[in-house]
């Protein structure tokens, strides 16, 4: 993939005008945001997956959760833009990390996602400053306590499990 820096609107042909090749590694924040914004897209798959299974008890949390990451993951391409580069697109579909059956895996997998989008958001906080930084917390924080609803194990340090007692889960 062939990052460009766009300084203006496209031409016809969808190329940035004045636009130019980036000759360096792209910055640790695009990076980092490209990883929590593939972390998104594959969340919104598997909250498809958990709301089609779950009981009417937890649906509308899960309604929320596809929600808010929904609206995340639309933030984060907005970002990318912002930083000159395209957006990683979402896969056709996504290789689910255990068989789901029910809604108790549903509930497992769930947790997975949340646990999994918390060391992405771990690794976007420590890659930028300022307001990327506090919403990349917030995400962060929002992740770790989800994931504990689903039944997700407490962690100290969610994201990192370089410092969880359990090794974590990303």
């Amino acid at each position: 993939m062939s990052l460009t820096h766009t300084t203006s609107r496209p031409d016809r042909a969808g190329r940035a005008r004045g636009s130019r090749p980036l000759t360096e590694e792209p910055p640790a924040s695009l990076e980092a945001t490209q990883a929590a914004l593939a972390a998104e897209h594959a969340a919104v798959y598997g909250y498809g997956v958990v709301g089609s299974l779950v009981d009417e008890k937890h649906a509308g949390r899960a309604s929320e959760a596809h929600a808010a990451h929904r609206a995340r993951r639309d933030a984060l391409e907005r970002t990318v833009r912002q930083l000159g580069a395209a957006p990683v697109a979402a896969a056709v579909a996504y290789q689910l990390p255990f068989p789901v059956a029910d809604g108790a895996t549903a509930l497992r997998l769930a947790a997975r996602l949340e646990s999994r989008l918390a060391g992405a958001y771990a690794d976007l906080v420590a890659a930028t400053a300022g307001e990327e930084r506090r919403s990349a917390a917030s995400a962060l924080r929002e992740a770790a306590v989800r994931a504990v609803r689903w039944g997700g194990d407490g962690v100290p340090f969610p994201g990192l499990p370089e410092y969880a007692d359990s090794g974590g889960d990303r």
